[in-house]
């Protein structure tokens, strides 16, 4: 990619076992592996948070392990979103923001925040909910992802919310939820979820070069896109990956 990085391309996580021998080299060290994913990817997708809060030594030590350019989006804490009631999670929202993930600084990439199939969209509750995620945390600017998974989200007052507050309403290649390809932020966020195990790029390469016109069209003028290899055939991810990547250069 020439210029500025603005499409940015990784996977879920860096450990996963069948990787080993894979994606990363046999004896690769487990304490090297994000390192080296960081050297072959340009963003990973941390989904540990949706579970569980990390300690700002681990924020500071992940941020030191990866290149400059490089960077995480988080996903959001899955007691601040998984609610009949959005607007009720302050206090889970207010806990899952001070774990310290500011300490990555300039290698913070979109927070994710991922609704239950089960949540429809209520305008009132869902706005009030927006207003409880802020713009920046700890001096540093945010920037928020919407991932919803039912389909009364396709609603055009839904999306005006999500344009209010600059939010990306998130491209979900699923054939579980509403795949949306609407620009609401300044930034767009896809998730790809249709690897095969049986080819060894996870998608062949018509699809591939599909994807990468696709992130072309996401990053025109100058937008940032990010585009993340989830689910599927999770051990064709990485490579999956590596090849759009070079497609983008």
């Amino acid at each position: 990619m020439d210029g500025r990085l603005t499409v940015r391309i990784g996977i879920g996580g860096w450990t996963y076992e069948p990787w080993r021998g894979v994606f990363y080299p046999d004896g690769l060290v487990q304490r090297r592996e994000l390192e080296y994913a960081a050297q072959h990817l340009t963003a990973i997708e941390i989904n540990a948070t949706f579970y569980g809060r990390q300690k700002p030594a681990s924020w500071r030590k992940w941020g030191e392990a990866v290149p400059e350019g490089f960077q995480f989006t988080v996903k959001a804490s899955r007691y601040s979103t998984a609610r009949k009631v959005l607007a009720e999670g302050a206090d889970s929202i207010e806990k899952f923001l001070n774990q310290g993930f500011t300490e990555l600084g300039d290698k913070l990439g979109p927070i994710l925040w991922q609704f239950a199939p089960t949540k429809h969209f209520e305008k009132d509750d869902f706005a009030r909910f927006l207003d409880l995620i802020p713009d920046s945390q700890d001096g540093v600017a945010l920037r928020h992802a919407l991932e919803i998974r039912h389909e009364s989200f396709e609603d055009p007052t839904f999306f005006e919310l999500a344009r209010t507050r600059n939010m990306a309403v998130v491209f979900a290649d699923s054939d579980e939820y509403p795949c949306i390809d609407e620009a609401t932020a300044d930034f767009s966020y896809a998730r790809l979820q249709h690897t095969e195990e049986s080819v060894e790029t996870g998608y062949d390469d018509k699809t591939l070069d599909a994807w990468a016109d696709k992130a072309r069209g996401w990053s025109k003028g100058g937008r940032d896109a990010y585009v993340f290899f989830i689910a599927g055939a999770k051990v064709r991810n990485p490579t999956a990956a590596r090849m759009l990547i070079k497609r983008m250069i």
